[in-house]
């Protein structure tokens, strides 16, 4: 906008920001929190708090740790709902790294955003919905895809390799729930048939005889409880099929447990992965899953840091919608922000939490989750503005907008897909099938609750 001066010269009137629903630059400082101010660290040392090894022999595994490491900071009350999930609605056991612990919110752990779905309570689940009665242990049938045991082909040129069944923790919703962790009252775990060795010979003779699979995602559990020789040795023989281009590391302990990758031994081997994917033309990088910016600390942001510096070709966040986590547009925005700021890591998927048994409570309907795209849209460089996606049973990820129908009053949205999985190899209506995804019903209007009602009790 200009106006003209005395002068016959023009003048830029001056312009001053607009206000805007989400304010930038960050004002959460970006620091390490002092561990000493949880009772059961207050004599750690840095050396001891940096350690990886210390950080696993201190990983807090059932109530009684639980409470020997919070004392008063954790509540009786809280403590009794916790015992309660455990035996009647967890899904997975309790396995907390002090790392994750110490970015909890002490003051009031009840509300806090990372103890809700690392430490889930019973009070936090839906009392008349706890699931849905569409709900499946394994939700996208992951192993009713494999095209040898632990290796999931569903999508025409991506495979998923699940290398191991454990992880440095174990977060509520758990997409794996199925196969991942220890056995709980509610889910006896299904566990590997072959021995790794031979698993993992069989996945490579797998993907040297299929030429159509370019890109592995390489996974489990969690790579971060692989011994890094054996991890390296499955990727170098990854890289030596010419088909394979694309391979990423999927880790959550690059955030719960940063220890780990800052560790002299692990960051050689790294260093070895990266060099040969360069020397072979292939592109090799870390997905991570951060749900919200109060995870994310200095020392994860080195481990990065280092991973970058030796020639991964980015590494890139997976973090899950969740109610009572980040189910608004400031969390997401302040995560993504934090994520490219401090840490250096890509913001890259939001996926909409899965219908596993014991998840309605963290469950967003898919109209939520539009309106949480459509609310993120032109705060982030479009390169690093996460897509929220929908991980349709029997589809696979569906940018949430993508849906070809959708009742609203009963919650159900109706997803095609342009690809076969493995189970429809001869199934001529695959492409043209509309597949179901389903709302929370506590989410929908009165009558459709009570045709939910009326489902359940006719089941």
């Amino acid at each position: 906008m200009t106006d003209s001066t005395p002068h016959g010269t023009t003048a830029v009137r001056a312009a001053t920001p607009a206000r805007q629903p989400f304010h930038y630059p960050l004002t959460r400082p970006f620091v390490e929190p002092d561990w000493r101010r949880i009772p059961g660290y207050r004599d750690v040392t840095q050396a001891e708090w940096e350690s990886a090894l210390w950080q696993r022999k201190h990983t807090l595994k059932n109530l009684k740790e639980l409470k020997a490491a919070l004392g008063p900071f954790l509540p009786d009350a809280l403590a009794a709902s916790i015992e309660r999930d455990q035996k009647e609605r967890a899904t997975m056991s309790l396995l907390v790294p002090p790392q994750m612990l110490n970015t909890m919110r002490l003051e009031d752990l009840w509300t806090d955003p990372i103890r809700r779905y690392m430490l889930p309570a019973f009070e936090d689940r839906d009392p008349d919905w706890p699931s849905h009665p569409k709900s499946q242990r394994d939700s996208l049938h992951e192993a009713d895809m494999w095209v040898v045991e632990g290796l999931t082909h569903r999508y025409p040129t991506k495979v998923l390799a699940e290398l191991l069944s454990t992880c440095p923790q174990y977060c509520g919703h758990c997409t794996r729930m199925d196969l991942v962790g220890n056995d709980v009252p509610q889910v006896e775990k299904h566990k590997f048939s072959l021995q790794q060795k031979d698993r993992y010979t069989k996945i490579l003779d797998y993907l040297r005889a299929t030429p159509q699979v370019r890109d592995v995602v390489v996974s489990g559990g969690d790579i971060a409880n692989l011994p890094i020789t054996v991890l390296e040795n499955f990727v170098s023989r990854l890289l030596d099929i010419p088909n394979i281009r694309d391979i990423r590391l999927a880790t959550k302990g690059l955030m719960g447990l940063p220890q780990h990758f800052l560790q002299d031994e692990v960051l050689r081997g790294l260093e070895r992965m990266a060099k040969k994917a360069r020397e072979r033309g292939a592109d090799i990088a870390v997905h991570t899953h951060v749900n919200h910016a109060e995870s994310l600390t200095p020392l994860v942001a080195r481990a990065v840091e280092h991973l970058l510096d030796m020639g991964f070709r980015d590494v890139r966040n997976q973090g899950v919608l969740m109610r009572g986590v980040n189910a608004s547009t400031e969390t997401l925005l302040e995560l993504c922000f934090t994520l490219l700021d401090h840490a250096h890591i890509m913001p890259y998927y939001f996926y909409m939490c899965d219908m596993i048994p014991s998840s309605e409570h963290w469950r967003l309907a898919v109209h939520e989750a539009q309106r949480l795209q459509h609310d993120l849209m032109g705060y982030l460089p479009g390169f690093a503005t996460p897509r929220i996606v929908c991980d349709v049973p029997l589809v696979g990820k569906r940018w949430v907008n993508q849906l070809t129908d959708y009742d609203r009053e009963k919650g159900i949205s109706y997803w095609t897909k342009n690809y076969r999985t493995a189970l429809e190899a001869d199934d001529a209506g695959a492409l043209t099938r509309r597949y179901e995804y389903y709302d929370p019903i506590y989410t929908l209007p009165e009558s459709g609750q009570a045709h939910w009602r009326a489902f359940r009790a006719r089941a």
